[in-house]
């Protein structure tokens, strides 16, 4: 399985000829390097509706018929969109032909701006576990810390865990690294840093540094193989 880091909470998972997608987050994202017309999708996962994490779904979505695979009240919102969605919920599991997908809890919130400035409501946040050929993918989301962490690493054992550091809206580098010992995969990767200057950080030095061998910074376009 390859996995292809585009900035901010940005994946572009390849496993087999399928091709899924986290929080497209692309246009307005400064450490994307691609456009959302680059995108090639066959599945969208989402793990709440903040704009910077929905992003470019609907637009990809549409070009590429993908399925959008995210929280019931985010699904069912995108759906009015006129796109494919698979509605699921927190602690609910589902095996798709291209992988499996569970959504963990979050602590965060979940809504989504329309044009207009109106302000739609989209349940709870979420992140998720994505398992295809014996590998497993964490994606924690946007989420402070908290305790059951340390269930999902004891329970599902994530082959990579992607958390976030940006401190602000999310953990920080300091809680990350707790979130981090008690995940215990074999590589952690920091996400949602340094695309604002409100969420500014220095991943190397605060984060990656600290986990020694477990630690793995990717650059925007750079890939990982699990």
């Amino acid at each position: 399985m390859k996995i292809t880091y585009h900035g901010h909470s940005v994946l572009e998972i390849q496993n087999g000829e399928y091709s899924i997608w986290i929080d497209p987050f692309i246009s307005g994202n400064g450490q994307c390097k691609i456009s959302a017309d680059d995108v090639k999708a066959d599945v969208i996962l989402l793990t709440h509706g903040h704009g910077d994490h929905v992003g470019d779904t609907v637009e990809i979505a549409k070009r590429n018929n993908s399925l959008i695979v995210a929280p019931f009240e985010l699904a069912n919102y995108l759906g009015t969109k006129g796109v494919e969605v698979h509605p699921m919920h927190i602690g609910g599991s589902r095996q798709f032909t291209w992988g499996k997908v569970k959504f963990t809890q979050a602590f965060h919130g979940s809504s989504f701006e329309e044009e207009d400035g109106t302000i739609v409501y989209t349940g709870m946040p979420s992140g998720i576990l994505f398992s295809a050929d014996d590998k497993t993918i964490y994606h924690a989301g946007d989420t402070a810390l908290f305790s059951d962490m340390k269930l999902i690493g004891e329970l599902a054992k994530p082959d990579v865990a992607f958390l976030p550091i940006g401190d602000n809206f999310t953990m920080g580098p300091e809680d990350a690294l707790i979130a981090a010992k008690w995940i215990d995969a074999p590589i952690t990767v920091p996400i949602h840093f340094n695309t604002f200057p409100v969420i500014e950080q220095d991943a190397e030095e605060s984060f990656v540094s600290k986990l020694g061998d477990k630690g793995k910074l990717l650059q925007s376009g750079e890939t990982l193989n699990i």
